[in-house]
């Protein structure tokens, strides 16, 4: 299960930045991408048991999950796709390799409590 590493990883970069201000970090932000290989339930699970013993151990992990979007170039537009088997249009049919989001694994924020 690779949700673990990534568990330790976000555990380990907020830690060190919650260090640098001293207050408690109450919510990890992060985005993850639909083509990103990673299955929320089982990085939330992962989150839950990394950061006990850890100065994060009452946070809370807030997963955005964000689509596999392409750019059209039939439409000119920016369309999401209703899933990860095909990467055409779902407008005109049209396929497009022009991925514009998806892989997403990004550390967005902390939220902090109040002192």
């Amino acid at each position: 299960m690779h949700e673990f590493s990534i568990a330790s990883n976000l555990i380990e970069i907020a830690a060190e930045a919650a260090g640098k201000d001293g207050r408690p970090v109450a919510v990890v932000h992060i985005k993850v991408g639909a083509l990103s290989g990673v299955v929320p339930e089982a990085l939330t699970f992962a989150y839950d048991i990394a950061r006990e013993g850890t100065i994060l151990a009452d946070s809370k992990l807030a997963i955005q999950w964000v689509p596999v979007r392409i750019f059209c170039q039939t439409c000119n537009r920016i369309v999401d796709l209703p899933g990860i088997q095909s990467f055409a249009c779902p407008a005109c049919g049209n396929g497009s390799s022009d991925l514009r989001s998806g892989r997403e694994l990004d550390l967005v924020c902390l939220e902090v409590k109040e002192c």
